[in-house]
């Protein structure tokens, strides 16, 4: 299971999540990662962090981000398998921003992952285009929604 990060797990904003003090997660996210995981799921985060690359963040930010929400997740006994980002900005033409297909590839690679058996979820066109180019099933759901049964619903039917 990929997921994008900003707008799934967490309110996404305008100006970028830059450090923990601006991390929203989402109520309830660790009931959904919890099914997911029951359903053998790895759970894989995938996700565009300009903001690096535009010096408006930094990597360890981004890090301290991804560690505040494991350790929310490990509260309730659920976890992220690995966070996977990239710093570049879109002018970069890196091989790593969504919609080209890089993180999902080092992922597939990193924990042998059949992506035929996969998902990508994420809020924009790039992400369901990067979950196509490497052969995931796909949902594309609205930006902040946090509509986790409809998706556990479309996945696990």
């Amino acid at each position: 299971m990929f997921l994008d990060r900003d707008g799934i797990l967490n309110r996404n904003r305008d100006d970028y999540v830059k450090d923990i003090s601006e991390l929203e997660i989402f109520p309830n996210i660790e009931n959904f990662i919890k099914k997911l995981q029951a359903s053998g799921f790895l759970i894989i985060v995938v996700s565009n962090q300009s903001a690096i690359n535009r010096g408006l963040t930094t990597h360890s930010n981004v890090d301290e981000i991804h560690a505040s929400i494991q350790a929310y997740l490990n509260k309730f006994g659920a976890n992220i398998d690995n966070f996977y980002y990239c710093p570049h900005t879109p002018a970069e033409n890196c091989t790593c921003r969504k919609p080209k297909p890089g993180l999902l590839i080092k992922a597939i690679d990193d924990f042998s992952i059949d992506p035929l058996s996969s998902w990508m979820v994420g809020d924009r066109d790039s992400d369901v285009d990067a979950g196509e180019s490497v052969g995931c099933k796909t949902i594309k759901i609205q930006e902040n929604s946090c509509d986790f049964e409809n998706i556990l619903k479309t996945i696990l039917s």
